[in-house]
């Protein structure tokens, strides 16, 4: 049976997508009971969770052991098993993604995070992990840095959809609109079918309270502490605007009438990380139409326990938002320093991830060749 709380969500126009994936979740049919009983339409992955995925249990032994005697390195070994859970996880969500018309169903993976710096390799592996997924519903998630906007728009131009990760900031998010638009551009004029193809934009929130928080509590005014709290949902609801604004202009119209999808913003890092605030902050106080929110298991399963759900929490909310990144300059908070900060140790903490999923890997080949 439906939670009454997901339900609410979904009729709002939130689509809720999973923040997880590992082949336990397939096999003992997880995921099939989220789709039936928490409203979940789509499920994303980064390093961090494959690293956490394939560092327990022994789910993966056989085909590492496989894989490792028909002579994969580390890193084709990785490819396989990731590929691997996400194709299966495709599968799942594929009748979702034909009764949406591919706005959901939809399943992500992340190009390897050393390459978040490097457009034209980012772009050869977006093509490798879409060709070697195989599967319609697949999301390449490729990082908002400098050098992931012209691989965003050289993706999108080839006919595959892409999940645009780490945004953290207002004008990073408005680039990356603009390289969806660019990259739908270049495929109608390829030839490409517009309809086919479709982009979320994953805009994080937490962690830019965690940041900002941290700075207040320097600060130590009373003015400062007021304003604790506020700043992630500030950003999102303004990001939300510039969403509405972008896509209400008339070189969208233009793609629009060839069959073209907006881009839709993606809430995640919605996990609160603060005890002192409601475990459901990032749920409750993002509810817009069109929006996914990318939750992990506990914040889900908070939402469906004791979730708020009272409609659009978002479109009133510009001006107060507004106000809210006015007054932290204010107080001697730079927002344009704690966006870029956080980018950095974004693409940093995916890489150590990454490197940590090497590691295990490499350790456990080493004993099936003992």
């Amino acid at each position: 049976m439906t939670n009454p709380n997901t339900q609410a969500l979904s009729e709002a126009g939130v689509s809720i997508w999973l923040d997880d994936l590992s082949r336990e979740l397939i096999e003992t049919g997880k995921i099939s009971e989220l789709i039936e009983g928490r409203n979940v339409v789509g499920l994303t992955s980064n390093p961090s969770i494959f690293q956490a995925a394939l560092s327990k249990g022994e789910r993966y032994n056989d085909d590492l052991a496989a894989l490792t005697k028909d002579g994969k390195d580390v890193e084709g070994v990785v490819f396989e098993l990731t590929t691997s859970d996400v194709r299966r996880a495709c599968d799942l969500f594929l009748p979702l993604y034909e009764s949406t018309k591919g706005v959901d169903g939809r399943v992500s993976i992340e190009v390897d995070p050393r390459l978040a710096h490097d457009t034209d390799k980012t772009v050869e592996q977006a093509k490798q992990l879409y060709a070697a997924v195989d599967r319609p519903n697949v999301l390449i998630k490729i990082p908002a840095t400098k050098a992931g906007l012209p691989a965003i728009t050289a993706t999108i131009a080839e006919g595959i959809s892409v999940n645009v990760t780490l945004i953290f900031s207002l004008e990073r998010y408005r680039a990356v609109m603009n390289a969806y638009l660019e990259g739908l551009e270049k495929a109608h004029a390829n030839g490409h079918d517009l309809s086919t193809i479709h982009s979320v934009a994953s805009f994080f929130v937490s962690r830019v309270d965690t940041e900002i928080d941290k700075r207040l509590d320097a600060i130590g005014t009373e003015q400062a502490r007021a304003l604790k709290g506020k700043a992630g949902l500030a950003n999102a609801r303004l990001a939300y605007q510039a969403f509405e604004e972008v896509f209400s202009t008339p070189r969208w119209g233009s793609l629009a009438e060839a069959g073209a999808n907006v881009q839709r913003p993606l809430w995640a890092s919605t996990g609160v990380k603060d005890p002192a605030y409601p475990d459901t902050m990032y749920v409750d106080e993002l509810v817009a139409a069109d929006v996914v929110n990318t939750m992990p298991g506990k914040t889900l399963e908070a939402t469906a326990d004791h979730g708020d759900i009272h409609g659009d929490t978002v479109t009133g909310g510009y001006e107060l938002a507004s106000n809210v990144l006015d007054d932290l300059e204010g107080v001697g908070v730079s927002y344009n320093e704690v966006v870029d900060l956080l980018e950095t140790e974004g693409v940093d903490k995916f890489e150590k991830a990454w490197g940590e999923l090497l590691d295990g890997v490499t350790a456990e080949m080493e004993k099936v060749t003992a």
